[in-house]
């Protein structure tokens, strides 16, 4: 489904990625992981179309879509969930929801779909009519998540699902993360601090330290070992 190939992202001189590739079939819950400042969020910005790399090339169901604007990007069924529960404080939970469907033309479906996303989000129904900004950290995250599928995505990103979030609330976001694969056939593309968050939850694993890929595969046949080693830049040989 997803291919990104070989990118180089700059910042004027700082080259934050270098050389990065990532592959996402159709169905998977893959996870970057790494420090901060590893490129992770830098790679998810590229895909999403807020920034271009400078070598290297984003394709999409077989197609390239590297360079293409965001709301381009949006409308091919790529929705972006941003570190940081980005919700529009002053208004309801409900004026949140209804601007995820802002690019469908068919009106019928969207309160199918909102209905939908409060199964989901049983807090969020309970909460319907309250600013945005009265909400939990926890709350937040469930709102942006539910927000972002209600432009009827096929691959959905997510960058930090966990920060700051107590770890029942972490356990629960990842809970619908995970009936959102099974269930409506989403396909997930996370970006976590965690490493033991990603290997219980993902199908594959990447690990990105100073803007490249130090270790990828599946997590079953990978060790905490290898990824808290290829996380931290242990070398194998040190004392």
């Amino acid at each position: 489904m997803l291919k990104i190939d070989n990118i180089t992202v700059r910042y004027g001189q700082l080259t934050a990625v270098r050389g990065v590739s990532i592959d996402v079939a159709e169905g998977e819950s893959v996870c970057i992981v790494g420090p901060n400042g590893a490129g992770k969020t830098t790679t998810l910005l590229t895909l999403s179309g807020v920034l271009s790399p400078a070598e290297g090339k984003v394709q999409y169901q077989g197609g390239d879509i590297t360079g293409v604007n965001p709301e381009k990007i949006a409308r091919m069924g790529i929705s972006h969930v941003p570190e940081g529960r980005h919700v529009f404080a002053l208004l309801t939970v409900e004026e949140n929801l209804k601007i995820g469907t802002a690019m469908r033309q068919d009106r019928s479906g969207v309160e199918a779909d909102i209905d939908l996303v409060l199964e989901y989000f049983p807090r969020l129904k309970e909460r319907i009519k309250q600013p945005a900004g009265k909400l939990s950290g926890g709350e937040q995250q469930m709102l942006v998540i539910g927000r972002a599928l209600l432009t009827r995505p096929k691959l959905i990103t997510v960058d930090e699902p966990s920060l700051g979030l107590a770890p029942k609330i972490v356990d629960h976001v990842y809970d619908i993360l995970d009936r959102l694969r099974k269930e409506e056939g989403m396909t997930l593309l996370i970006v976590e601090q965690s490493t033991k968050r990603a290997l219980e939850n993902a199908d594959r694993l990447y690990v990105l330290r100073s803007g490249s890929v130090q270790l990828e595969g599946r997590t079953a046949d990978l060790s905490a070992e290898d990824v808290e080693r290829a996380y931290f830049g242990f070398d194998d040989h040190a004392a």
